[in-house]
């Protein structure tokens, strides 16, 4: 092979095995402790998965009651005592329990109809927070209601969309997301290397985040909005949730790379994929997983990222306010970090030139 060869094969990422027989150890030890970590990722991965949503089991699903409504109180409160499936929320007035169902607090508000002569109860749920856990309390209230003989209403406040019944879309979106930003990261990482050499040259590629972020977040928002049809309107909500997520993910996992190498790209897919995308709260709401996946959503990528498209596509927004916050933390820090990470290195770099 021509020196031309060579050089072109190794910009497109072919590489020859190394020839001496003291470079071809060295480089097999390399790949064994490689093909180890691998091996440790995908047992991670099948545990993960198969561990947090193999038996999914319903604790604590919220629920809203007005303090004053004596009848909607004691029926759930006689279910509590039967199951830990739900727990109730009690507001002072009816405003405020729609508004925390608005607010994706509970799935679900329970009220008794109004004193005019007719008995039974009213149950106000928002299916487009989980179908699944609005299902559950549907199920549970309405046993309780029949075994008191008394009428159940239901309404859907929220629906989810009829393009998405099952309320998929915002899962399958964020995990995307996360993904196209990580491995937009991880690209940058293999290409130029994982840390700057400058702080100049970390600005230039946090400009390429941004740019990556605002490309990737659109077509999520043309493929979720006018090309399926999954939501009609909130187009702009959407793709700015969408941008923020993506940027969130590369700024973290540039960061991490930037200070441990190649095993800050396992770390990275340890804490997005591996356990992350589980234990986000899209595939089960997170009331339904086992303990240490089940508060993940609150601190986790994947699980904010769900959070914010959810609440921005369905909701007010005031629900979208804890993940906003927090994925902007996570792309705060990030950002500091990548830098600090350029930092440290350049002075390193000057005192082995001295």
């Amino acid at each position: 092979m021509s020196s031309e060869e060579h050089r072109a094969g190794e910009s497109l990422g072919v590489r020859a095995e190394p020839t001496g027989n003291r470079e071809f150890r060295r480089a097999t030890v390399r790949g064994a402790a490689l093909l180890f970590g691998t091996l440790v990722l995908a047992t991670a991965f099948i545990a993960a998965y198969a561990g947090a949503l193999h038996k999914p089991t319903p604790r604590d699903v919220p629920v809203g009651v007005v303090r004053d409504d004596r009848a909607a109180r004691e029926l759930t409160d006689t279910v509590v005592t039967r199951t830990d499936q739900i727990t109730t929320f009690q507001y002072a007035d009816r405003a405020a329990a729609d508004a925390a169902l608005t607010d994706r607090a509970v799935y679900a508000v329970l009220t008794s109809n109004p004193p005019d002569g007719t008995p039974g109860f009213t149950l106000t749920t928002a299916s487009a927070a989980g179908p699944i856990a609005a299902d559950l309390v549907d199920q549970v209230i309405g046993t309780a209601a029949q075994r008191a003989q008394l009428p159940l209403t239901v309404t859907d406040r929220v629906p989810v969309s009829p393009d998405d019944p099952r309320g998929l879309v915002p899962f399958y979106l964020a995990i995307g997301l996360v993904l196209g930003g990580y491995l937009g990261s991880a690209v940058l990482g293999i290409s130029i290397g994982t840390t700057p050499a400058t702080t100049r040259r970390a600005g230039l590629r946090v400009a390429a985040f941004a740019g990556y972020a605002a490309l990737l977040g659109l077509a999520g928002a043309l493929v979720t909005g006018p090309l399926l049809g999954v939501w009609q309107t909130r187009f702009a909500s959407v793709f700015a949730a969408n941008v923020l997520i993506v940027f969130a993910a590369a700024t973290a996992a540039a960061a991490v790379q930037a200070w441990l190498g190649l095993l800050g790209t396992g770390l990275v897919i340890l804490l997005l994929v591996v356990i992350g995308n589980p234990g986000s709260g899209g595939i089960y709401p997170p009331e339904f997983l086992p303990g240490f996946f089940a508060g993940m959503h609150r601190w986790n990528l994947p699980g904010l990222a769900t959070d914010l498209i959810k609440s921005v596509a369905y909701f007010q927004p005031r629900a979208a306010g804890w993940p906003l916050v927090w994925l902007a933390v996570w792309a705060l820090v990030g950002l500091l970090a990548l830098f600090a990470a350029t930092v440290l290195s350049r002075r390193r770099a000057d005192r082995r030139v001295r």
